[in-house]
């Protein structure tokens, strides 16, 4: 009743009521974990549906137990995958499956794992390897029981894109490893002419790059030749790199802001709740600890890299490949890939109140 009756207060009158309760006020800062919850809940909904919509024999494919090795298998490039692809999907099913992305991804996030997929028929004619370019090629699998507070995950999986979720305690969503890749970075003929799926990733990244070495910080760029591939490329666990470039805290308030901006597009990828979460334990471990770093050309067709390097977390894009048109772009946490913190944190919570993992 109480939550029907703030829903319903016009926004001039809840401050002032709120700020005369102070359980009112506190109140207040529950709709993001709610948020947070539901985001749970939706995620074990869609997987009890999806499991539910196969047979046995697909979803042996699609099932896998907590502990299974295939769990942390993180890998982007193309290869044998392991999981229940779209192609052995019926309509039902699939429509399950795509249900599943949507309670992890923003609108954002879908729209790019869909137009990776595009890029596969790309691909496939220029190529002229439709076998070996199958956009129907995309695999999920659930690890463990939907709902089991001792944990359970499931992961996407295809070429350039990796999606790997895991929910620990019935609460905490974590939501790293995270890769997105995009061949042809423009494509440059055809019916998808002038589709630039991780333009957002290139521009914001070159156009602060830019700004910094315009306003004399030089120190950004750390070589004049790009590595030709992301460095943490598909490590089941991610460490931190050498620290290059510039620290937030050495840029002026509107570079502050650039960078900001370009850690968004990609803690933005998922849905509105996880990104906020994710943002804020970015800034608690120390927003002005993060460099920003450069190496390469920086202009549009001249082969590049960056990497974002906080205390907690990695961002690594690159453009080397097929001449400099071929973008890989990954966010790694190195202690919260695959919620390897939270697992710990429970257990540890287990086995202080003397309880059963």
């Amino acid at each position: 009743m109480l939550t029907l009756l703030l829903a319903r207060m016009p926004a001039a009158r809840l401050y002032p009521f709120c700020m005369k309760i102070p359980l009112l006020s506190l109140l207040l800062t529950l709709p993001l974990a709610a948020d947070e919850i539901a985001a749970v809940a939706d995620m074990k909904a869609a997987a009890d549906a999806f499991l539910g919509s196969l047979d046995e024999s697909k979803k042996a494919k699609a099932l896998f137990p907590f502990d299974s090795d295939q769990r942390e298998n993180f890998k982007f490039t193309p290869q044998v995958r392991t999981g229940l692809p779209f192609k052995e999907m019926d309509e039902k099913q699939t429509a399950a499956a795509k249900k599943l992305l949507d309670t992890a991804l923003s609108d954002k996030g879908k729209l790019k794992a869909s137009q990776i997929m595009i890029l596969e028929s790309v691909l496939a004619g220029i190529e002229q390897k439709p076998e070996y370019r199958d956009n129907t090629k995309y695999y999920i699998s659930v690890f463990g029981t939907p709902g089991d507070e001792k944990g359970w995950g499931w992961k996407y999986e295809g070429h350039h894109c990796a999606l790997n979720y895991t929910v620990v305690g019935g609460k905490e969503i974590a939501v790293t490893p995270s890769f997105f890749g995009a061949n042809p970075g423009e494509v440059m003929e055809g019916e998808h002419k002038g589709l630039r799926v991780l333009k957002a990733e290139e521009e914001l990244g070159m156009s602060l790059a830019n700004a910094l070495l315009e306003s004399g910080k030089s120190a950004v760029k750390f070589s004049d030749k790009a590595p030709n591939e992301i460095l943490t490329a598909e490590n089941r666990k991610a460490t931190a790199l050498e620290p290059v470039g510039v620290l937030a805290s050495e840029m002026t308030d509107e570079q502050k802001k650039a960078l900001r901006t370009l850690i968004a597009e990609y803690t933005g990828r998922h849905r509105e709740a996880l990104a906020e979460d994710d943002m804020k334990k970015i800034d608690d471990a120390g927003f002005d600890k993060i460099r920003f770093g450069w190496a390469g050309g920086t202009k549009r067709g001249e082969a590049w890299y960056y990497r974002v390097q906080g205390p907690n977390f990695l961002m690594e894009a690159a453009n080397t490949q097929n001449n400099a048109n071929h973008i890989h772009a990954t966010w790694r946490t190195f202690e919260g890939d695959f919620a390897r913190d939270f697992m710990a944190e429970h257990y540890k919570q287990h086995e202080k109140d003397g309880g059963e993992h």
